[in-house]
């Protein structure tokens, strides 16, 4: 067997030792489009086969920033991670990609280009068309918190649909029929399979969705809070239930409920999403469906590293089921 060298490389792509040198060592100054094709033809070859996978980056992509923030939720996620990695003997590298920053391009083509560091990409603000770029990524690719029928990657992720159908069940076996949505302004897949889960809860049961009782707020606390305020500024008539794409969307709207005179669950009752630790401690407690954060980063991980000790053509799609967690937001009218 002819062992593929630099030397091959080069005449397999047309370029000179000397750029293929630079590209394989990571070099700067050479052109993204080269880079590209030097690194699959090295990939295809055998070349980078042999290299050793030395760590684990996960890639912190953020497309707008307000969705993945310092909250807890990723906080435990990135713990899983670390945690993981280290006992499977691996270090860990963060990488906060941000798209439209400075350095986007320069980071980007190195994340793709590094053959020593498996990539697990956090793509909860990800579209089809980003998550795409990293097919041509030298080293294994593992995507975390999404996925999309065509990506061609492994992915874990949470159970969204499922999860939200059982949330929303539980809402109509407690009575309520009228059941409103606060849905995040800005879409990300997560939120889209939610949806699915929520409309398939009502279409069980017979119940039509009522747009009227979807409010679109900004996925912060403070904005969830401005654009509810707005919203009930109009005087609107209320649903007696709303289920909210997260925790903090949920937080954000029950304050503005509560400065407007409704009382929670007594008016409306709300359903959350995450779990988060400030749930219990709210007023009242808020209803939700808890994540298994840690667990995810652990099980993105067993993949990665699966991927790297054994390269398989089949892709496979995790997804994490969660836990219905009762508390005290949602009342109970089947008996009013």
């Amino acid at each position: 067997m002819v062992k593929v060298n630099i030397k091959k490389i080069s005449e397999l792509s047309g370029f000179s030792p000397a750029t293929v040198s630079n590209v394989l060592n990571r070099k700067k100054g050479v052109n993204k489009d080269t880079v590209e094709k030097i690194m699959r033809i090295a990939k295809e070859a055998g070349y980078l086969c042999e290299r050793k996978i030395e760590s684990i980056r996960l890639v912190v992509y953020k497309k707008n920033g307000a969705i993945i923030s310092d909250s807890p939720f990723f906080s435990s996620l990135i713990e899983g991670v670390e945690k993981e990695s280290r006992a499977c003997g691996y270090n860990t590298e963060i990488c906060n990609l941000a798209k439209g920053g400075e350095d986007f391009e320069e980071l980007l083509k190195e994340v793709l280009s590094n053959h020593t560091a498996a990539v697990l990409l956090l793509a909860t603000e990800l579209d089809e068309e980003d998550v795409k770029v990293f097919k041509s990524a030298v080293s294994p690719v593992v995507v975390l918190d999404s996925w999309f029928e065509d990506m061609g990657f492994d992915s874990v992720l949470i159970n969204n649909t499922d999860s939200v159908c059982k949330a929303v069940s539980y809402l109509i076996e407690k009575g309520h029929s009228e059941i409103g949505y606060l849905k995040s302004s800005l879409k990300i897949q997560n939120f889209y399979y939610r949806e699915q889960g929520y409309k398939r809860a009502l279409e069980r049961a017979g119940i039509k969705p009522n747009e009227e009782f979807f409010v679109q707020l900004f996925p912060t606390m403070d904005g969830a809070y401005r654009d509810m305020c707005n919203f009930l500024e109009k005087k609107p008539k209320l649903p007696t239930a709303y289920f909210a794409d997260n925790d903090i969307i949920a937080f954000g709207a029950m304050k503005a409920l509560k400065e407007y005179g409704f009382n929670i669950p007594e008016d409306v009752s709300i359903i959350g999403f995450d779990d988060m630790p400030f749930c219990e401690i709210s007023s009242p407690p808020l209803t939700t469906i808890r994540v298994f954060k840690q667990e995810m980063g652990r099980m993105a991980v067993r993949q990665l590293v699966n991927n790297i000790k054994s390269e398989s053509y089949a892709k496979a799609k995790i997804q994490i089921c969660t836990e219905f967690v009762e508390r005290e937001s949602v009342k109970n009218i089947a008996c009013i």
